[in-house]
């Protein structure tokens, strides 16, 4: 009996032979062709800062070392002990990176701002119920409101100083820009362009905070003071001595290169924040008809531009004109670089 063998199909046909190539390359002993690298290489880098915030001068460079002397003369602040004429010469506004960096210090700061007023924001009026003789304010929105505004401030403040401490250092806030230029960790270019990226994006943000709100009449914690209960020079006090122990802390815990073993770029912004949290909660309750310390100049002209500018609003700058901790010669005159 003969049996008959069906022809095969084109199909079986392809596949069959696409068997047989595979099991002919697979046995035989020639090396697989290798694969060409790709032309594009990409890196991360950070940008060397002696002012960044939370780094405690962790992403500096070495001024003694040879290599480092382009790009430090390119960028004064990129190592510490930087002599005056560095700090004064005013080719740094030719510099893109720095552009860039003031920009970005900008969005940070809006960013910011934005959200610290807008979680604190409440009608332009007083609170309506005093402090009563039994509980205080720990019984009224004066106590809640600088509650629920610490309690954010430190989460967004430590956030924002991670997301922004490798691209601008972090500072977010004029005062410390300013502090960080007295201490000599800070270029004049730099602290112009921060300080005035940090002024116009807060202004920018106010007026995205009226949109948002859908009128002006509106205050926010840190940045309202009934004068008929407080006066002017008493809130002044009070902004002086806060913002002066923020410089102190955030200085102690974010600039100190002797606190890097201690507390290292890792737990510095969680520190920065947490002081920044209790201050504004620790003030903000204390007086009937004020809301608090400012600690950030820009906060509250973000504010005062999205509402309207009341006559006391010069305490939150006057207070920074200068000042420089006690202990920043033992963090910068380590040494002279030549």
């Amino acid at each position: 009996m003969s049996s008959t063998r069906r022809p095969q199909s084109d199909m079986e046909k392809a596949l069959h032979h696409a068997q047989a190539s595979n099991n002919g390359t697979s046995s035989s002993s020639s090396p697989s062709r290798p694969i060409a690298p790709s032309k594009h290489r990409y890196k991360a880098t950070t940008q060397p800062f002696i002012g960044r915030l939370g780094g405690n001068q962790d992403f500096a460079l070495d001024g003694t070392d040879s290599e480092n002397a382009s790009k430090i003369k390119s960028v004064p602040d990129a190592a510490p002990c930087m002599p005056l004429r560095d700090q004064m010469d005013l080719n740094g506004f030719r510099s893109p990176g720095l552009w860039k960096a003031a920009v970005l210090e900008g969005m940070g700061t809006m960013l910011l701002n934005f959200t610290t007023i807008y979680i604190n924001i409440s009608p332009a009026e007083p609170p309506p119920e005093r402090p009563s003789p039994r509980f205080g304010t720990f019984n009224n929105a004066t106590f809640i409101g600088p509650l629920v505004g610490g309690l954010t401030s430190w989460l967004l403040v430590t956030l924002f100083t991670y997301t922004f401490g490798a691209l601008t250092g972090a500072h977010l806030n004029p005062a410390i820009t300013m502090a960080t230029f007295f201490a000599r960790l800070c270029t004049l270019p730099r602290m112009i362009l921060y300080v005035s990226f940090q002024t116009g994006s807060s202004a920018l943000a106010g007026l995205l905070i009226r949109a948002a709100y859908g009128t002006r009449f509106f205050k926010t914690g840190g940045c309202w003071l009934v004068t008929s209960e407080v006066s002017v020079s008493s809130a002044f006090v009070i902004e002086l001595m806060t913002c002066t122990t923020l410089l102190f802390l955030a200085f102690g815990v974010g600039l100190d290169p002797r606190q890097k073993a201690v507390i290292g770029p890792s737990l510095g912004p969680v520190l920065v924040g947490l002081t920044v949290g209790v201050l504004s909660f620790g003030i903000g309750f204390g007086r009937y008809g004020f809301g608090g310390a400012s600690v950030n100049p820009a906060r509250c002209f973000g504010a005062f531009v999205g509402s309207r500018f009341p006559g006391w609003h010069w305490i939150n700058w006057c207070v920074f004109i200068p000042r420089r901790p006690t202990f920043v010669p033992a963090v910068t005159d380590t040494g002279k670089r030549r």
